[in-house]
């Protein structure tokens, strides 16, 4: 027997997801053997963890800017376009490889062991990210406490940290209505008050020399960690509930929102400039692009967290269906996030005096410069300032937690005999390793580096990532195998938009966007502040980093194997002998008592592995294709 047969053998190796009641000795054979990895409570628990996943940050302060820079109103058509051609066939591909293995991002590469470097690159990508997510989150915090006052700090100039350059920017009224502010000369309350007092900018030099601490930042990041730990500390059976409220009480405030946005004077005049539609640009190859990065970032394919999520399905859930409930749900939540927001703005361009496109911004200047401005305009500005930033929270959490649930249970799949009886100590470890490499992000010049990590973290790294993930389960694993097992999970198999999506659509995508993101390589910056070449270096390291771990992991697979080169990738491509559903009632056909420790007879992925060699693989390969054939011609 082949030494990695043997270790799969060998204890404490095979963990006790994969054990049947043979191995257990005498216990009580109705035990459910996989309920020591945990699972939903209930079916709403996966759909609102996904939605809560899903919608985020992005769908405030990324979409409705993208929106109205690309076309307005005419953006919708590739963003849609784009959502059935990338997002919700990867969406589904993910969601159906977590809940066929009920393993995480790196167990699930049991499917094909020479690509389980991609699962390591997702882990990468999903801890930096998760590094600086968590620091967005803190100023969030650090808002909320703010707006829990008479009046906003942010409202007037007179402050500390203001300069001479500050003015309240408020239009002034003639008889013909507001007068216009020359908004370039002057720098608004709520912008230095950004910069200067919740950043400290100007205590740093630029990346290379980031200052000192800030306390106050420090302390809001360190109460994020701790109520990401405590939400995520017995696991999804914690987090789970907790979404019954941070994913729906966000569209509560939106709602409210969007109520008062829209009956403000001036709301229209955002409204219609956030959605006319302007056909003319969807001859830019821009516009395209930016809709497919809308879509592949807002969904959060490759990151893992919907393969962690769905891990902890039952093997039935209807996976499809949700996939469809979450991924329409996400476009739809960013037009509206567009109205509340727009409607706002064309309030605010009303009382400046000024066109809307001068007050509108993406990213953290929409969140924490432009809408808290506008918000010191409205009466009762602290409540409205309090229930945009809370609502900011909720979002910004959801996605926290599948960052870390993903790292948790990958690498407690890897270890489960020692983590996961341990699991909340690990939970607890990570979010402080975590904090601890965050604090660089609290100092004087933290934004620099949140920048430089947001820019290079989840970049062309990620878009590999995916696209390696969409050739390895179609390619080599193979398209009908693939389909058999959703046919084995959902009673029906996948049709004819998902296979060419997957086989083609997808991938040929995510290849235009990989190699636009090359063409198009901008060098990052933060206003007026341009990186150093050492900083760019590192950020594009970072990137590469994530890649490299995927022909990384094919070189230690191939080495585990024996035999010539060829024959060492051919092992190394196949699924590993105990790949398939986690509980052995729900394998059937050529799963049937693949688990460790079965009595049952040995099943054909088993043959082929141990005593079929290249030749009887293949003829055995041919047999179960040509028997795929004949079910989808039985089924037709």
């Amino acid at each position: 027997m082949k030494k990695l047969q043997g270790a799969h053998l060998r204890k404490p190796v095979t963990p006790d997801l994969l054990m049947t009641p043979s191995d257990q000795g005498d216990v009580d054979l109705d035990v459910d053997f996989a309920a020591d990895r945990g699972n939903w409570t209930g079916k709403l628990d996966f759909l609102l963890s996904c939605i809560g996943y899903c919608v985020g940050l992005g769908n405030v302060w990324r979409f409705p800017y993208r929106a109205y820079t690309n076309g307005g109103g005419a953006f919708l058509v590739p963003y849609f376009l784009m959502l059935a051609i990338c997002g919700i066939p990867l969406f589904f591909l993910e969601l159906s490889l977590g809940q066929f293995s009920s393993l995480g991002p790196l167990a699930v590469w049991k499917i094909s062991p020479l690509f389980k470097g991609a699962g390591a690159a997702m882990l990468l990508i999903v801890g930096l990210v998760a590094i600086y997510y968590n620091m967005i989150i803190a100023y969030v915090l650090f808002y909320l406490f703010a707006s829990l006052t008479s009046n906003l700090p942010w409202e007037h100039c007179g402050n500390w940290w203001n300069t001479d350059l500050c003015l309240e920017h408020r239009g002034s009224k003639d008889g013909n209505g507001a007068l216009p502010l020359n908004l370039t000369s002057t720098v608004s309350p709520s912008e230095e008050y950004w910069s200067r007092y919740v950043l400290h900018i100007q205590g740093s030099q630029g990346i290379g020399s980031p200052g000192y601490i800030r306390w106050n930042l420090c302390l809001c990041l360190l109460l994020a960690w701790v109520i990401v730990f405590l939400c995520i500390l017995k696991g999804v059976k914690s987090s789970g509930k907790v979404v019954y409220f941070t994913a729906t009480f966000p569209y509560l405030i939106l709602l409210m929102l969007l109520v008062r946005g829209v009956t403000l004077p001036g709301a229209w005049k955002g409204i219609q400039f956030y959605l006319t539609p302007q056909f003319h640009h969807l001859l830019s190859s821009k516009v395209w692009i930016e809709a497919a990065l809308q879509i592949f970032y807002s969904l959060g394919v490759g990151f893992g967290g919907l393969l962690t999520f769905a891990s902890y399905n039952t093997f039935h859930q209807n996976i499809y269906r949700d996939t469809f409930i979450v991924t329409l749900g996400n476009a739809i939540t960013s037009i509206l996030a567009g109205f509340a927001i727009f409607s706002v703005l064309g309030y605010m361009s009303q009382e400046l005096g000024v066109p809307v496109d001068q007050v509108a911004k993406a990213g953290p200047g929409l969140a924490f410069v432009v809408y808290p401005q506008a918000m010191t305009m409205l009466p009762l500005s602290p409540f409205w300032s309090f229930l945009f930033f809370f609502m900011l929270l909720t979002l910004g959490l959801d996605s926290q937690f599948a960052f870390l649930e993903t790292i948790v249970t990958a690498v407690t799949d890897e270890f489960p005999y020692y983590l996961r009886p341990k699991k909340a100590v690990f939970s607890g470890l990570i979010c402080v390793a975590m904090y601890l490499m965050g604090l660089v992000l609290t100092t004087d010049g933290g934004m620099y580096w949140l920048v430089l990590l947001d820019d290079y973290s989840a970049s062309f790294g990620l878009m590999v990532v995916v696209i390696t993930t969409c050739l390895a389960v179609t390619r080599v694993y193979g398209i009908q195998r693939f389909c058999r097992d959703i046919h084995m999970m959902l009673g029906f198999k996948p049709g004819f938009y998902f296979r060419a999506c997957w086989l083609f659509l997808s991938p040929s995508t995510l290849l235009a966007l990989l190699v636009y993101s090359i063409v198009k390589y901008q060098p990052s910056e933060y206003g007026s502040y341009r990186f150093p070449a050492w900083a760019e270096l590192l950020g594009i390291l970072m990137g590469l980093l994530s890649c490299l771990m995927i022909p990384a992991g094919m070189l230690v697979a191939v080495l585990r194997e024996e035999g010539s080169l060829w024959e060492r990738l051919q092992q190394a491509s196949r699924p590993a002998m105990d790949w398939g559903p986690s509980l052995e009632e729900n394998r059937t056909g050529m799963y049937v008592a693949t688990l460790a420790g079965s009595q049952s007879p040995k099943p054909l992925m088993v043959h082929m592995r141990k005593y079929g060699g290249i030749t009887s693989f293949e003829n055995t390969a041919m047999e179960v294709d040509r028997e795929i054939a004949e079910e989808e011609e039985s089924m037709m």
